[in-house]
Parts: structure tokens; sequence; C-alpha cells
């Protein structure tokens, strides 16, 4: 019987010749290469392109759960947990029982397959990223850890680009840091501005979970989905808004911003309250249209506003308060003569991108005392270039870095 580390030291040859595979299919370009810079995939490929199968995919399903929960324990941190991936990609059983074992960011504060970046971080201690701000190309790349390493294999989470457009700004998000198209099956969702930059809009190319969409617009035409081209995302969902409090005469003191989490209730946070957690990517845009399929035995039919495919559907949660973030108050240092928060070490230069974002709650919500203080994500830069993001229950990764971005506009109307 081989031990537990030679099993972990054979997966990890194995991982080259497994063949690497995108969220959505197999699409070597993608992640050819990748393994240590990217989050794997964890859906199932096409039958017709089955996964290569060696002499590990014959073992007992209760000595694999073993082996596989053991693995799951013992790397807990990447690129460690590489090799956790790589047990989902032996054969489809490994793959099975590798998704069984692995529990949400929120149960066991660890991002391991790409959905995890769409579900809610951890309740207690939150999750350490940071965020590489490159600005010859507009791009800024979130990584997980707590500031970067000296040999650079930190692990890539997400990718995000800042497009200029006559009226608006965009930040496109993506899994992988050189494809930011919306026709790529790496394309996650996108950060857009107003002309002002002091409202922005979240889209997701997903919605949160299965809850009814209402169009942008009341204006409607139908489209089959041959008429639509399989490439290209059905369309955006928008699950929050951002909002900074205008200062033109700059007597407010820091920025003040109001986040509007609609694809997350307020109820999350109350007694016995959760937060919605997807459990996988839609594989085509066939899964995407299922949300607006016809009557049975005919092919879906997707409601677009007259305008384009551009415009996005918004999140519809019936009688739900959405929950809101707002900024943490700062207290006035003498000394300094500065406005200032207790980062707890992880904020190191003063800055007015720097902030700290709580739960805004009313009397006649049932959340205790103590969730009402907890700090749900906040932000700040530590030198140049380099800033901390760190993030819990309810938001997720992506939500998180959504936000972050909005603070890399311009706002000469905030501040």
């Amino acid at each position: 019987m081989m031990s537990l580390k030679s099993i972990v030291r054979e997966l990890r040859e194995m991982k080259g010749g497994i063949g690497s595979m995108s969220r959505r299919g197999v699409e070597g370009k993608h992640w050819h290469g990748r393994a240590r810079s990217h989050i794997a995939p964890d859906e199932t490929p096409p039958e017709s392109e089955p996964i290569q199968q060696g002499q590990w995919a014959n073992l007992p399903p209760e000595l694999l759960l073993d082996i596989i929960r053991r693995v799951e324990e013992s790397e807990i941190s990447w690129p460690a947990r590489a090799v956790v991936v790589s047990c989902a990609l032996v054969c489809r059983l490994w793959r099975e029982i590798t998704k069984e074992v692995v529990r949400t960011p929120e149960q066991c504060g660890r991002l391991t397959f790409p959905i995890s970046l769409k579900q809610p971080g951890p309740r207690e201690s939150p999750i350490q990223c940071f965020i590489k701000r490159d600005t010859a190309t507009s791009t800024y790349l979130l990584y997980c850890g707590l500031v970067p390493s000296e040999n650079e294999r930190d692990k890539l989470l997400l990718a995000a680009r800042k497009v200029r457009r006559a009226t608006c700004t965009d930040f496109i998000i993506s899994l992988v840091e050189d494809d930011f198209s919306r026709a790529s099956n790496t394309y996650v969702g996108k950060l857009r501005s107003n002309f002002l930059g002091t409202k922005f809009t979240m889209f997701d190319c997903q919605p949160t979970c299965e809850v009814p969409v209402q169009p942008a617009s009341q204006t409607h035409r139908r489209l089959h989905s041959r008429q639509v081209s399989p490439k290209l995302p059905a369309c955006n969902y928008s699950i929050g808004t951002i909002t900074y409090e205008l200062n033109v005469l700059r007597t407010r003191g820091p920025r003040r911003m109001h986040c509007v989490m609609h694809s997350i209730p307020i109820s999350s946070i109350e007694e016995g309250g959760s937060a919605p957690t997807p459990t996988s990517f839609p594989e085509t845009f066939d899964d995407r249209l299922s949300l607006s399929a016809g009557p049975k035995g005919k092919e879906p039919v997707l409601n677009v506003s007259s305008g384009s495919l551009s415009q996005s559907p918004v999140i519809v949660h019936g009688s739900r308060e959405p929950l809101v973030l707002k900024n943490k108050a700062p207290r006035w240092h003498e000394q300094l003569q500065c406005w200032c928060l207790n980062f707890r070490g992880r904020v190191t230069v003063a800055s007015v991108k720097n902030f700290q974002l709580v739960a805004a709650i009313e009397p006649s919500h049932n959340v205790p005392a103590e969730e009402q203080e907890k700090v749900i994500l906040q932000f700040g830069k530590i030198g140049k270039d380099i800033f901390t993001m760190d993030y819990r229950y309810p938001l997720s990764a992506f939500q998180a870095f959504a936000i972050c971005l909005s603070s890399f506009d311009t706002k000469p109307a905030c501040e």
C-alpha cells in the first residue's frame, strides 16, 4: 500500500500529462501550462472528449474517498492545493468524489475550483488577497495571499482590464490575464461606471441563483437560440450598484460609498440566514437560455430589449430586501492630521482609495450586534501599484473584486 506522500507525489507528476480544461469544456489554448497560476475547472467534460484514465481509475470508491479527504486536508494553501485539483482531473469518478469532498469557501475558508470565486467567503476570518495594478496595460490582477511572494508563484484568481469608452468606463473581468473577450469562456463579468465615475453597476455572466429575471427595458423582441452565436454569452445580469457621494467642495472628508447588492438579501446576515451559493458555471449558451425557456418541446427563447444583446436584465428577488454596504466611519487623528481606520496591519500606505465596508443595518433588521460591526470587505494600499483585499461572508471574491475595482476609476467630483 502506497503512502499518502507517494500518492500526492505521483499526482503532481501526472498533472502535466492529464491535460488542462477550461471551466466549460476542454480547451487547451486557455489553460495549457497554467496549473500554477489559475484555478482549475470543476465541470465534467463532454462525453465525446473522455478524460485520460490510468491505474488510479479502478480504486474502490471507499478507499478513493479516504485518499482524497486526506489530500484535501493536508494541502490547504496554494500552490500545494493544486494537488486537490489534480485529483479532479484523473477521471470522472475521481472528479465526482473530489467535488463531494471539497467544501465551499464559507464552510472551509479555502478557494479550490473556479466556482469558489462566485461563492460567499467564510463567516469568521476573511480570505486575504492582494491586487497588482499595471498602469501601462490598464490591467488589475487579483491574487490569493497576504502579499506578493518573492518567487512570483502567487495564485491568480481573477484579472480585469480597464476600457475607457465615450460615456463610461468598463472593467472586464476574466479568469485569465490575457483574454478579456466576452466571447471567451473565461469571461466572468464586468463593472461599468457612469460618465462622472460616481455610479457603478456590477454585472455577472450568470444569475447568482435560480430566480426570475426582469429585463432592463420594457421593449422586447424574442430571439431563438439559433439566431445568436453560441460563442457569445447571452447577456450580463446586474447584481449590484456602487454609488459614491459627491464631494465637490471637499468638505465631507474621505470618499463615501454605498453598495446595493441586489443578488444578496439582507436576510443573509440575519440569524439563521444564508447567501445564494452557485454550484457550477453554465457550460453552454443554451444553459443560459434555460432561464427563459419556452413551453416544453420548443427551443429556448431569449427575451432581449430592442437595442441589442448588451442590454442587461436585473436579478429580481421578489420582496426580499437587498444587502446594503456602507463605509465604516473613520476617526480623525489629531497628531497625524488625517482620517484613520484600523486595518490590523493589512494597509500601510495612506490613500484616498483605502476603505472598509460594513452592513448598513436598520433597527427592524434581526441582525446580531457583532454582525453589525463586522468588516465585510476592506481594501487598501501597501506599495506602488500593490493593494490588499480582504473579504468575508456574504460577499464572494468576484463581488469583492468588482467593488474594489470601482476605487481605481477617476472621481474628481467625489474627493
